[in-house]
């Protein structure tokens, strides 16, 4: 118990540093991408935190990668997920989830709890712990969170399931300011620590919230077509 204790104590001491150092580069300047969807605009910023993953999400954006993509896995109350090369050219229901060019990955740039998954959080795709324990990311493949509100008791019970893992290095608290954005805003606790986000909309969380409410099959393809038309860089960071 005394063990468990200290690295709880440890934890909270990380997790106060890393807001205080959060707090000293909220005014850099940050790189912002339009998605010129089916359903409208989403305007997202990228972290100046997460370096890797702005840049290569920038990249991405500037050689058309993501245009004419779909949105092809949608989860009511969850999440929206795009960037597999492979539904380009397929209808909807025709999308295989065969992961597209997945070559290499992006080494992970978790930064809980400055970045967490709040509603509207933009966040990298991944394969799972069996295989991918490094949580790299996919270089590609991105979600938007939607999510669901949390209260008290239910953020509780998600403290509680992190602190019944059974790796120790895997425990972490919610600090308050994220406890309230979860209770306010909604979101997904359950994905943090494990996850990269990297970026947050900040225009069109509505567009965000008709494209999770399509409906779906059972492999939660969504019925109707959702593209990404077009994407580009809407402003630079410098």
């Amino acid at each position: 118990m005394n063990m468990k204790r200290n690295l709880l104590l440890l934890a909270l001491v990380m997790l106060a540093t890393a807001g205080m150092a959060q707090k000293n580069q909220d005014t850099e300047p940050r790189a912002e991408v339009t998605l010129q969807t089916t359903q409208g605009k989403i305007v997202v910023a990228l972290s100046n935190e997460t370096p890797i993953h702005r840049d290569n999400f920038l990249a991405q954006v500037r050689r058309g990668y993501y245009d004419g993509l779909l949105f092809h896995r949608i989860i009511a109350s969850f999440m929206i997920q795009c960037g597999d090369s492979t539904s380009r050219d397929v209808k909807a229901s025709e999308f295989t989830n065969a992961r597209g060019d997945n070559s290499y990955k992006l080494p992970a740039e978790i930064r809980f709890p400055q970045l967490f998954h709040h509603r509207g959080a933009l966040a990298a795709a991944r394969q799972g712990d069996q295989i991918n324990p490094e949580r790299m990311s996919s270089p590609y493949e991105f979600y938007i969170v939607w999510g669901k509100y949390f209260g008290p008791r239910e953020m509780q019970a998600e403290q509680d399931k992190v602190l019944a893992r059974d790796d120790s290095t895997r425990y972490f608290t919610f600090p308050k300011e994220v406890i309230d954005a979860y209770e306010i805003d909604g979101g997904t606790p359950h994905l943090d620590n494990e996850y990269t986000v990297f970026g947050e909309v900040i225009k069109g969380l509505d567009v965000v919230g008709q494209i999770q409410a399509t409906k779906t099959d059972s492999l939660d393809r969504p019925l109707k077509e959702i593209r990404i038309k077009r994407a580009w860089v809407s402003k630079e960071r410098l």
